[in-house]
């Protein structure tokens, strides 16, 4: 048997990292600047985030939702607590694709509706309703196109009201700060709008916080930027270092019925071990400020890159956009200068993802890495 032909491969194999240096099997050293699409918060091998998971499988790995499980409930608390969210509750699963599927189900389930109004150049996840309001065509089989969504442009208020006037919206779902798309961001001015709309029409409001999330943009969540308060979080990626874990964040006023959500691996014992390491860094070593501050210095020192256009995004969610397609600008960075950067649906954006705990050092290598690349 040999894997089903997925993914278009780069020559690398990784086989060790710590930090945000990543080593293959030649012995090469790579420094990380993408975190393997945003998932590495805290570093490679952070020895806080290990002993977390070393203790916690020293004592139990896994058991199901059926038990008392109280490290979920620190997980909750310590999550709450950092994230300012504490008049939310939290439902662990495996992934973002998952956080956003349950999301817009508990969206349809408060409001007995069905249709999704979502965003161009959207990314929410590959399962059904999340890969429905995405906006990718070569992603979205036949299947998924039963959903009902409806695609507007950032930043169009009128569109918006048009659709939920309409009285059969149950969720309007939208990334803080578009990942896949190429790191556009909504104004405030239209995020409030959107916040005072569904209110308005009783329409649930999830925020898409899978890659924005846990102080990548400079605050621990992207929406906070723009002072609003969303019935549904969604969250993963940065969230488990790189263990596999999401979840949602259901506004406290929202119920439901035991046994509407459920799942056999999510909050499990080693998931949760992994998602606290992660939050304690993230306060113990001041990460948060550290992504504001450096996305300051990033833009800064692009400045002095004639070829880059502007810098979109904010913190180290960052999507510096040249004057011609970056596909072998990337390649070149990899395989001639052994630097790891992300690409977008955006041809010409490339997406900066590192860990929050880089250093300004780290960011004069990548520059000086970008800049023999580019003669």
């Amino acid at each position: 048997m040999q894997l089903f032909d997925v993914y278009p491969l780069y020559d690398v194999t990784p086989v060790s990292a710590k930090g945000i240096v990543v080593t293959d099997d030649k012995g090469q050293e790579y420094l990380d600047f993408y975190g393997g699409h945003a998932v590495i918060s805290i570093g490679h091998s952070h020895p806080h985030y290990v002993k977390r998971i070393k203790d916690q499988l020293d004592k139990i790995g896994f058991y199901s939702n059926a038990v008392q499980n109280p490290i979920q409930e620190e997980l909750a608390q310590k999550l709450g607590k950092l994230s300012d969210c504490e008049n939310y509750n939290l439902f662990l699963c495996n992934s973002g694709a998952e956080a956003n599927e349950n999301a817009l189900k508990m969206a349809s389930f408060i409001t007995g509706n069905s249709r999704i109004v979502a965003f161009k150049n959207s990314f929410h996840g590959r399962t059904s309703a999340a890969v429905a309001a995405t906006d990718n065509a070569s992603i979205n089989a036949p299947i998924n196109k039963q959903q009902q969504v409806t695609f507007l442009a950032l930043d169009d208020s009128d569109g918006l009201e048009m659709e939920l006037n309409k009285g059969d919206v149950c969720a309007v779902i939208i990334e803080a700060i578009q990942g896949v798309g190429g790191l556009d961001e909504p104004s405030t001015t239209f995020y409030q709008n959107i916040a005072s709309l569904c209110k308005e029409h009783k329409v649930v409001l999830i925020a898409d916080e899978v890659q924005s999330g846990y102080g990548r943009s400079g605050k621990f969540f992207g929406f906070q930027h723009h002072n609003i308060e969303p019935d549904i979080i969604s969250i993963a990626k940065g969230m488990g270092n790189g263990f596999p874990v999401g979840g949602i964040l259901l506004h406290e006023d929202i119920k439901a019925s035991h046994g509407l959500l459920g799942t056999t691996f999510g909050g499990n014992h080693l998931a949760c071990a992994a998602s606290l390491a992660v939050p304690e860094v993230i306060e113990d070593e001041n990460l948060i400020e550290n992504a504001a501050k450096l996305g300051v210095y990033f833009n800064r020192k692009a400045k002095e890159i004639p070829q880059v256009k502007r810098v979109k995004g904010r913190g180290l969610m960052l999507g510096p956009e040249f004057d011609f397609e970056v596909g072998s600008l990337r390649k070149k960075m990899i395989y001639d200068y052994h630097l790891f950067t992300g690409g977008a649906k955006d041809k010409y954006v490339l997406r900066i993802l590192p860990a929050l705990n880089i250093t300004e050092k780290d960011i004069d290598t990548f520059f000086e890495a970008l800049k023999a690349a580019l003669h």
